[in-house]
């Protein structure tokens, strides 16, 4: 008897101990200076697994009555990740989850991320995505929808999505706004998620809390390399000239110790 006891005594433990590790998450958002921006940590087995820190919006398109209450006109609601939010999270070496609710679970922010390798030039390489971003609302919250049609819960969801790609050991990071697009379950409206100040690490975190090495989004680069240019052509314009007297001076020095031969031969009988 304590023989059939005992395995199911182990599982029990087991997943007690494997919902403890899920459920250590920290909402690290009063950390940040800017109001907009949330900071979130997942940590297994004492160890930061995932952090991700970024502000974000939401735009959900919804129908509201005409005022002959026959006819519907398509409202905005523009619903920010409110500070405070409770979150979940889970960790594996090759797909992590963050979850995100706020204003009692009316609103629900799924992410999910996905470790792969790809075959390149240089041989087989790791890299790292958010694969699948999945939104949950409830246009009966009264703080950002105001009289919907039937009212209810809604989820908006991506398609085929391959986001923030980057190599494997590496943290995401993009202060640029980006902007990705959902599909809702109400009438397929078009939902976006309008994303900025990013910086994101779901896998192989070297030192907790810590973010490891960024991997720069392709507009930070060029809006990083549009401050630099002109600092480098200003440098380059720079040697340019200084070479430019630098050479018109040694010429000049030259030419001022030479001979001068007189043009008219009548002058030579005074040379020597």
């Amino acid at each position: 008897m304590a023989g059939g006891r005992l395995p199911g005594l182990l599982f029990l433990l087991h997943a007690a101990a494997r919902l403890a590790a899920e459920q250590e998450v920290e909402n690290l958002s009063g950390l940040s200076p800017n109001p907009e921006k949330d900071i979130f940590v997942v940590r297994e087995n004492r160890t930061t697994c995932l952090m991700a820190e970024f502000a974000a919006k939401f735009i959900v398109p919804y129908d509201i009555r005409a005022s002959n209450h026959v006819d519907r006109i398509t409202e905005q609601a523009d619903i920010p990740l409110a500070r405070g939010a409770e979150m979940k999270g889970k960790c594996s070496a090759n797909e992590s989850e963050l979850e995100i609710s706020w204003l009692e679970q009316a609103y629900t922010l799924k992410l999910f991320f996905l470790k792969e390798g790809h075959n390149t030039s240089r041989g087989q390489e790791a890299f790292w995505r958010l694969s699948r971003i999945q939104f949950t609302y409830d246009t009966s919250e009264r703080t950002y929808f105001k009289d919907a049609v039937s009212p209810g819960k809604h989820t908006a969801s991506s398609h085929r999505l391959s986001a923030l790609v980057t190599p494997a050991g590496k943290s995401y990071e993009c202060q640029a706004q980006q902007t990705i697009s959902l599909i809702s379950s109400d009438q397929q409206k078009p939902v976006q998620l309008l994303l900025s100040e990013v910086r994101v690490q779901p896998f192989d975190i070297a030192a907790d809390f810590v973010f490891s090495e960024e991997h720069k989004c392709p507009v930070d680069q060029r809006e990083q390399l549009e401050e630099t240019l002109p600092l480098i052509l200003g440098l380059i314009l720079g040697l340019v000239i200084v070479i430019t007297l630098c050479v018109y001076h040694i010429h000049h020095k030259l030419t001022a110790n030479q001979v001068q031969i007189p043009r008219d031969r009548s002058q030579y009988k005074h040379m020597g």
